[in-house]
């Protein structure tokens, strides 16, 4: 063969299978005529001279760019009917959601060519009239949500086709008739409450919970009873991918390991401290615990023997136990935070505290001492009382209430699974606002010269009514270095260098991200999971200019109705607080009575209506 024969052959075969990088045509116009045919309130970046795999906004095509996958528009403010033989055209499409819009008309009959859709999302919508009477053309379908939309007629018996459907939400509509026998072998959430559903709850979807055929007036079990009438409690468990489920259940596993492993450490170190302390004892002739007969730790201004270095209680504390008390109780380690390791330590008595640990304290016994006798001053509903603290050259210890919720931090990103509570926003706004008044309470301590220093999640914790409460504070002058940047960055204000030279405006900063992590349910360290870490404010900030803010919100707020408004004045409310400048930053007063004019009713205390009709029933939601 010639040489130049097989070079052109080898460039043939070579073109032949080089992937196109060439628009999917087709498809890109089948898009472009599904927008400029449906008003909507948000710029979208679509045009004919742009790549639509590469800048579209929303769009994901396959692998070599030949065909579009995926399309995601939430919240874009799309209004009224969608054009016929648009969407329809994009045969090839897996992933469809349109959901958080006010789309109207009926289920559109050309979706019926969307042969290969895997999830279709279209909650929140206007959409009306019945669904189709032909579902077993979507044979690959695994999520369908239609929830809170004006559909009615009956569900059609066709569902029982979807074999490969998982989740079903139908919620929040006005469907009709009886529950068909869908036999749906790997269907793993269901809702279908708040219809006008009649009848009995067929056999095979009995093994869902009552939660999910809630508010069907007419609807009852075998056995006669009913349903329960009134919206799903707002805090039942958020369903949630298989793939996600999982990885949480790794990372659950790994948790155990390391709590269990730090609780076998504390036990071994809390033996060691106990023998090294009795040495020193017997050295220096000095008991540290109380004998028969001694009278209890005093309070304020007594005890305070150089020599015995005894536990100092604020007044009005009721606890009454020493050093030796605290060795002796059996304890667990909470976490390991900027300032020390807290510990929940219960006392023979049965009497829970938290004893935190403090370390690379760089200051000596009286500043520490006027820095807890400044801090154990301030009481108010919105700030975690210090009822004691320790100080010794080798040991200091401050001593709190326990709250058996947790930290804010564990509730909103512990736990996720199909178990988990997640907070609904009545919750969050309280949080809000409660963090807000107890910095405030503290920022006016000491002339006003008083700093917390160290806001973020693992540090709030919520109060018997359910408002934020701000733990941990003015401790930051107290450490003999500055804490690492690494440890601080996700809620560090941009002008913090030195830890130890915080600032009001930099708490106020601080706060700001706390807000974000309320609102997008995302770490501010890690924002997007995986290994790709991405700072929360930034990552927000992005979404904000490209005015795609729905996209912002966490998914588990999504499921609450008519909050969009509150959520979006939070979010301007929390942009406000992290500007890069921080004279241009609010001041948490100012803060506090902007996020009070969210609600007007004092933040979360509305009737028991309101409330409930706030938060009926929660979608069935997988990923989207």
């Amino acid at each position: 063969m010639d040489i130049s024969v097989f070079f052109a052959a080898i460039f043939l075969l070579g073109s032949l299978f080089t992937p196109s990088i060439s628009d999917p045509v087709q498809d890109k116009r089948a898009l472009l005529d599904f927008v400029e045919n449906l008003p909507h309130g948000r710029y979208l970046n679509w045009n004919s001279d742009s790549p639509v795999c590469q800048n579209w906004t929303g769009v994901t095509c396959n692998s070599d760019h030949t065909r579009i996958i995926a399309v995601r528009l939430p919240g874009v403010r799309l209004n009224g009917q969608i054009p016929p033989n648009t969407i329809s055209r994009l045969s090839a499409l897996q992933i469809l959601s349109l959901r958080s819009n006010g789309l109207t008309g009926p289920f559109p009959w050309d979706f019926s060519q969307l042969k290969t859709l895997t999830l279709l999302y279209l909650q929140f919508n206007n959409f009306s009239g019945p669904l189709p009477s032909d579902f077993s053309v979507w044979k690959n379908l695994s999520v369908l949500d239609v929830s809170f939309n004006a559909f009615n007629g009956n569900i059609p018996s066709s569902i029982s086709d979807l074999t490969q459907l998982t989740s079903l939400n139908l919620a929040q509509n006005s469907f009709s008739g009886k529950i068909p026998d869908l036999k749906l072998p790997n269907l793993k959430q269901l809702n279908l409450a708040n219809n006008n559903l009649t009848g009995t709850v067929p056999e095979s979807l009995r093994r869902f919970p009552n939660s999910s055929f809630s508010g069907n007036q007419n609807l009852s079990f075998l056995d006669g009873s009913s349903p329960p009438h009134s919206p799903v409690n707002p805090n039942s468990p958020s369903p949630l991918s298989t793939s996600r489920k999982t990885r949480k259940l790794a990372q659950s596993a790994i948790l155990g390991i390391i709590v269990g492993g730090c609780a076998v450490i504390f036990v071994i170190s809390a033996i060691l401290l106990l023998v090294c302390w009795s040495k020193r004892r017997d050295k220096n002739g000095v008991s540290g615990k109380l004998q028969k007969g001694e009278r209890s730790p005093e309070k304020v201004g007594a005890g305070r023997d150089e020599e015995n270095n005894r536990i100092v209680f604020f007044e009005g504390c009721r606890y009454a136990f020493d050093l030796e008390d605290l060795l002796r109780a059996s304890a667990e380690v909470l976490g390991k935070g900027t300032f020390g390791t807290a510990y929940k330590a219960v006392l023979e008595d049965g009497t829970t505290v938290v004893v935190k640990r403090l370390k690379e304290v760089g200051v000596g016994k009286r500043e520490f001492e006027q820095q807890m006798e400044m801090v154990g001053r301030i009481r108010h509903e919105n700030v975690v009382e210090m009822r004691a603290y320790y100080y010794s050259k080798d040991e200091k210890l401050m001593v709190y209430d326990y709250y058996s919720q947790g930290s804010v931090f564990s509730l909103l990103h512990g736990k996720r699974g199909e178990h988990r509570t997640p907070l609904d926003w009545d919750t969050r706004l309280r949080i809000a606002v409660g963090t807000a008044r107890g910095i405030a309470r503290i920022h006016t301590e000491n002339a006003g010269k008083l700093i917390h220093g160290n806001i973020k999640s693992s540090n709030i914790f919520l109060n018997a009514q359910h408002y934020g409460c701000v733990s941990d504070l003015g401790l930051t002058t107290l450490m003999n270095t500055t804490i690492p940047l690494s440890r601080t960055h996700g809620y560090r204000a941009p002008e913090v260098i030195d830890t130890r030279k915080s600032s009001q405006p930099s708490d106020v900063y601080s706060f700001g991200v706390l807000l974000l992590e309320l609102l997008t349910g995302k770490s501010p360290l890690d924002a997007l999971g995986g290994k790709e870490v991405v700072h929360l404010v930034r990552w927000v900030q992005s979404i904000v200019r490209e005015e795609w803010t729905a996209e912002v919100f966490d998914i588990e707020l999504m499921r609450y109705p008519n909050i969009e408004e509150e959520m979006v004045e939070m979010l301007q409310i929390a942009m406000a607080c992290v500007v890069r400048m921080p004279e241009q930053r609010p001041k948490i007063e100012e803060v506090v009575k902007m996020i009070e004019e969210v609600r007007r009713v004092e933040t979360g205390n509305r009737t028991s209506s309101e409330a409930e009709s706030s938060g009926q029933t929660p979608p069935v939601q997988a990923s989207d």
